[in-house]
């Protein structure tokens, strides 16, 4: 849930600064990939003591992209390296690179007589190589071989469908190293100073490995091979690392005429302390437990024509909210998805055209950044935004409290909780947004997609369930101080249970009371307020507040019907440390009374649910962390201390304390 700023009007394109007319190849490098790849496995299986394997086949690893489940054979990895150019411009190198792919795996269903039917499968967890490179450098372009050594840790799955001598439904899941070869070929051509693009093909080859699949009485023997085409950046680092400064002062951002590349990494470790516990259910929050994620962004933007905007934004994700995000509605990482995963996955969260229009008034200078060109843009003018991207980026802002990678972490803290916008899992989804800035005010309205069910990895491709937002932001000055206050209402139509629904339908049939039992097509409104206010220079005051009725399930975003939020943040400027950042916030969040009962009588929901809640109450929350620069990185701490967590008077008070390394460029 990074913050989009208002996107720039265009100034005069500045031509890439002047290069000798060869490059200077020598050196060492690091630099991020993207791409597609297609494999495919012939594998055999083979009852335990039968001399001759009972299936022999083969299956394709290729996915085609999904845009609605954001499932696709794509990858994005890393790569490091080091180029020496001899002076007949021949080059010599030796590159290592790793990837995580989004969903390289295959499947195959397969029946015999003896052990029924099943259905075998093979995942690619992770990839990688270390090779070498030769090439030829033509001028200011290098084209060059490459072979060497190559890996991937894969993911082997039997599950039984039909008879056999094993239960149905029965999973077994073995982890596989595999070794091999590869060779390819590529160009690579400077983009700017210290920045090289490559295009790469590259094919993969592995022999037989075999695993065991025990109760199933089975081996697994496969071998596996693979091809690619990925483009990538390099950033030269120089033929001699002790005098790069990457290490104190981090990667420059690439900006050149009308491209630009950013980038941003954040790490995030959290421990909820030993906490009173008397019973926990399904979706509660585990004591004396500690989870990390990790994600890795880049930010690729290319200006079409005046005043608009492209970006694409590449992530890699890993890890795991506490207790695998379950047990506080006021949840303590907004780092932390719906979703998580033990290895490094691809996504791609946002794709997007920004169209911003000048209307007129005072010129306004606009500076680089994160999904946003430096230039200039009118007080007044008119901003367009579609495609892929998360409703927050421009909805609900507030600037001392809106970025888990560089301010708060609580969800609840860097948006306000009863605002349930449209989203995934991930928080993203497609949608266009419209914002009309003048003079004091701003306008803005926006229509999203929703998700196939609530709180799904899927949004509909059909755009049946959706969203609309509005609101509206008057920004003054109070002692000469700047300030401003949003209000942002929406209303969404999708399938969405009743709690009393379900309550009503469990006492019918004995059961827990389930929400998919009793979905209909109908609405979900709410309001939600939001100010924030300077107070000296390095001293500003926010607060948030918002409303839903609650006798709905959440659809998108986490169990707050009511909430009210306020804090500070105070730059160490005030203490001789101007790179410090201190925030503390105080946060409450309320459910009502259907939302209560339901969870009273054992239902779960996408968050919280311990089993019972016989002495409901408020959420409330208090997060306080303290931000300081560690060379190119933010070194962040945090505490939070939560009382009542999922609004349970019976369970915590809870201490979670957090690090967070934050590095951009």
């Amino acid at each position: 849930m990074l913050v989009n700023a208002a996107a720039a009007a265009d100034l005069p394109l500045k031509a890439p600064a002047a290069a000798d007319t060869v490059f200077n190849w020598t050196g060492f490098y690091i630099g991020g990939h993207f791409g597609y790849a297609a494999g495919r496995a012939n594998w055999l299986a083979t009852d335990v003591g039968a001399a001759a394997p009972v299936v022999s086949e083969s299956f394709d690893l290729f996915n085609e992209y999904d845009a609605f489940k954001g499932t696709g054979s794509y990858f994005a990895g890393l790569q490091a390296g080091y180029n020496y150019l001899l002076p007949s411009h021949w080059l010599i190198g030796l590159e290592a690179d790793i990837s995580a792919p989004n969903t390289l795996a295959g499947s195959q269903t397969i029946s015999t007589p003896l052990d029924g039917q099943a259905n075998y499968s093979d995942t690619v967890l992770q990839f990688g190589t270390a090779r070498a490179r030769l090439g030829y450098a033509f001028d200011r372009v290098l084209v060059y071989g490459t072979g060497g050594l190559a890996w991937t840790y894969d993911k082997l799955e039997r599950t039984q469908l039909v008879g056999g001598n094993i239960g149905v439904g029965t999973t077994e899941a073995a982890l596989l190293w595999r070794w091999g070869w590869a060779a390819g070929a590529g160009i690579e051509f400077p983009v700017a100073p210290s920045w090289t693009a490559k295009v790469e093909y590259l094919a993969t080859g592995f022999g037989g490995g075999r695993k065991l699949f025990p109760a199933a009485g089975q081996s697994f023997d496969s071998d596996l091979s693979m091809q690619s085409l990925r483009v990538g950046l390099n950033y030269q680092l120089g033929g001699d690392l002790a005098k790069s400064d990457v290490f104190t002062k981090g990667v420059q951002p690439l900006e050149g005429g009308d491209f630009a590349v950013h980038g941003q990494a954040t790490f995030v470790e959290q421990y909820a302390a030993p906490f009173r516990a008397p019973y926990a259910g399904q979706n509660s929050l585990a004591p004396n437990a500690g989870r990390e994620t990790f994600d890795l962004d880049l930010y690729v933007g290319y200006r079409p024509w005046k005043g608009a905007e492209i970006w694409i934004d590449p992530e890699i994700d890993q890890g795991f909210g506490l207790s695998g995000t379950f047990g506080v509605a006021g949840f303590p990482s907004a780092e932390a998805y719906k979703v998580g995963q033990t290895y490094p996955y691809a996504r791609i969260p946002r794709t997007f055209l920004r169209q911003t229009i000048d209307l007129g008034g005072e010129s306004q200078k606009v500076d680089a950044g994160i999904n946003q060109f430096a230039g200039s843009q009118t007080a007044d003018r008119l901003v367009i935004t579609v495609g892929k991207f998360s409703v927050v980026d421009i909805f609900d802002q507030n600037k001392y409290a809106h970025d888990p990678r560089g301010d708060f972490l609580n969800w609840t803290a860097v948006n306000t909780g009863a605002f349930d916008y449209a989203a995934d899992a991930w928080a993203f989804t497609y949608g266009s947004a419209v914002e009309w800035y003048t003079g004091q005010w701003t306008f803005r309205a926006g229509v999203f997609d929703g998700s196939v069910v609530p709180n799904s990895s899927d949004l509909d491709p059909n755009f049946g369930q959706f969203q609309m937002v509005g609101e509206i932001e008057r920004r003054y000055s109070l002692w000469d101080q700047p300030g401003k206050v949003l209000v942002t209402g929406y209303l969404t139509r999708a399938r969405l249970g009743s709690f009393q629904d379900a309550v009503n339908l469990a006492a019918v049939t004995g059961a827990m009371p389930d929400l998919s039992l009793v979905r209909t097509y109908t609405s979900r409104t709410g309001i939600t307020g939001n100010i924030e206010q300077q107070i000296m220079d390095g001293v500003g005051l926010f607060a948030r507040a918002g409303y839903t009725p609650g006798n709905l399930e959440t659809y998108a975003f986490t169990d707050v019907d009511e909430t009210v939020a306020g804090g500070a943040s105070l730059s160490g400027k005030l203490w001789g440390r101007s790179d410090d950042t201190l925030g503390i916030v105080g946060i409450v969040n309320m459910i009502s009374k259907e939302h209560q009962a339901y969870l009273a009588a054992g239902g779960l929901t996408a968050l919280i649910g311990d089993g019972m809640l016989p002495h409901p109450g408020p959420e409330q929350i208090m997060e306080v962390y303290y931000q300081l620069p560690v060379y190119s990185w933010q070194l962040t701490l945090d505490y939070q201390f939560i009382t009542n967590p999922a609004y349970n008077r019976d369970r915590g008070p809870v201490s979670v304390v957090a690090t967070r390394l934050h590095a951009q460029f």
